[in-house]
Parts: structure tokens; C-alpha cells; sequence
């Protein structure tokens, strides 16, 4: 991973995003006690378990679950079905199903739904086709900043925590969907070469990549919304002023993005911070 040396990421901290109709304070609670059992050392061995051990989400969650007490001493809530929105890397599936274990021990009938890229789940959960999801505090409040004030409007994500939530709470509050309280978790997004690629070329920062790669010859790679996300090539951009010769539509930080750094398809790669494979080695 090159080291994001301006700080283009910041304070995307795992924080629960609730439909703000079916918020109650048992609901709330649950999934507040998820929060306060993670941190991103355990979220990267929760993403080890999954992306390098091999278990299911589902039983990593489970293991998790058991060894931090999740299950214990939550208030019944109001009951009723809750379908948790996953999103499309394992990551966030896990945090799914952490949640799904949660409410269900709070009373409710809990079930985890995979449901690709925030474009697509956000909406979703504005309607309440969906209730919960696992959520990203800096990224998503950029996000919803952009369709609550327009797409020039003014960051509202900040390295202060405190006001990263206040800035996403007002933005939330005005689409409807309201937070729980966010985790010391953090997963953001991160840029990674190849040793091969940073010792040819010198590179340990986003800054010498901009400084040394930037031209026709590289080749960034990401998810389909990378070209458009702030935090992405639209923000290497904006920050670094890095210039991709082309941009290749591959996964969420996955395996196609990792086969595509190794095999040189692609220069520099969309990753995250807490990818339990890179940091296993």
C-alpha cells in the first residue's frame, strides 16, 4: 500500500446507518454493542478469517460473536423482520452478519441481504427496502453530502471524528436514516502497487505516484464507481493530482484487482486498509 501522505482518506470509521422509521432503542443498542467490540485490529482478523483462512462470513461472525459476548444483555426491542443491506466485498458481508447476530439475539428477525455498491443500496435504505447497513462514516458522508447539497457542496467528512458524525448526522436526517454509534474500526480505502512497480519506479507515497506514474502508461484499476467516487480516482485527482492513462473496471478491493496488480494488467490498484490478506503478508 503507498502511503496517502495529503490525507485524501479520513475517519471511515464502520458505523451502523439505520432507516430512521424502524429505529428504536433496543435496535439501536444491538447494534452500538457490535461498535464497542470492534476495533480495526479485529477488523482485519475478522477479514483474515475470511479472505485468508477461508471460513464463511457467517461463521467468522459467529466466532466473533461468542468471544466478545455480543449476545448478552441486549433488551428485547419491538420485534419484526430487519433485513441488513451487504455490501459487495467480504468485509462488509461479515460486518452484516455481526449485526444479524446481534439483532437477532435483541428479538428481531434479522437476515443479511447482499446488495452491491452504495448507488445501488443507499436508496434502498432511504425507502426502507432494507434497515441496516454497515456503513462507512467519511464515505458516506461525502456521499450523501453530494446528493443532499450538490455535487460542488463543501466536505463535511473531516480527520475529527466528531465532526465527520455531526456532519453525516445532518445530511442522514434529511434523507431519512439516522446512525448508531460509530466503531473504532476504521476501513479506508487504500492505493497498492507491487514491490516490483514502487522499487522501479521509487514509490512509497501517493505523492511519488503522481510525481513519477502519472501518464498514458498506468493503469488504474477499481470497482465500476472508482472514476466517480471522491475518495477514488476522482479524489487522486483532486489531491494528488494523478492522471491515469485509463481506468480498468474490475472489483471492490478484491481478488480481480489483486490478480491484475500481480500480473501487470494494471499499475496501481484499488485496495482497503484493512484487507486481511495484505496484512497477513
Amino acid at each position: 500500500m503507498l502511503e496517502d501522505d495529503k490525507k485524501l482518506q479520513n475517519t471511515d470509521n464502520v458505523v451502523p446507518a439505520i432507516n430512521a422509521k424502524v429505529s428504536s432503542p433496543e435496535l439501536v443498542a444491538a447494534l452500538d454493542k457490535v461498535s464497542a467490540a470492534l476495533d480495526t485490529p479485529k477488523l482485519i482478523a475478522l477479514n483474515k478469517a475470511v479472505d485468508v483462512d477461508r471460513k464463511t462470513s457467517k461463521v467468522a461472525a459467529e466466532e466473533f460473536a461468542a468471544a466478545n459476548s455480543l449476545t448478552t444483555g441486549l433488551a428485547k426491542g419491538p420485534g419484526g423482520s430487519i433485513t441488513i443491506g451487504a455490501a459487495n466485498f467480504t468485509e462488509n458481508q461479515t460486518l452484516g452478519e455481526l449485526y444479524r447476530i446481534a439483532l437477532t439475539a435483541a428479538g428481531y428477525q434479522a437476515t443479511v441481504q447482499q446488495i452491491g455498491n452504495r448507488e445501488l443500496y443507499e436508496p434502498a435504505l432511504e425507502k426502507g427496502e432494507i434497515q441496516v447497513v454497515p456503513e462507512y462514516a467519511a464515505t458516506l458522508a461525502e456521499f450523501l453530502n453530494s446528493k443532499v447539497n450538490g455535487a460542488n457542496a463543501a466536505p463535511i467528512s473531516s480527520p475529527d471524528l466528531d465532526k465527520t458524525m455531526a456532519g453525516l448526522k445532518d445530511v442522514g436526517e434529511k434523507v431519512g436514516i439516522t446512525f448508531g454509534a460509530p466503531s473504532a474500526a476504521q476501513d479506508q480505502n487504500a492505493f497498492a502497487v507491487t514491490k516490483a512497480f514502487a522499487d522501479k519506479y521509487g514509490l512509497t507515497t501517493l505523492s511519488d505516484l503522481a510525481e513519477k506514474c502519472s501518464g498514458t502508461a498506468t493503469i488504474l484499476g477499481g470497482p465500476p464507481e472508482c472514476p466517480q467516487r471522491p475518495k477514488c480516482q476522482q479524489g487522486l485527482e483532486q489531491t494528488y493530482s494523478f492522471k491515469a492513462g485509463s481506468f480498468s473496471s474490475l472489483d471492490a478491493a478484491g481478488p480481480q484487482t489483486k490478480s491484475a496488480l500481480t500480473t501487470g494488467t494494471i499499475s496501481v490498484g484499488l485496495v482497503l486498509s484493512s484487507d486481511g490478506a495484505l496484512a497477513a503478508g
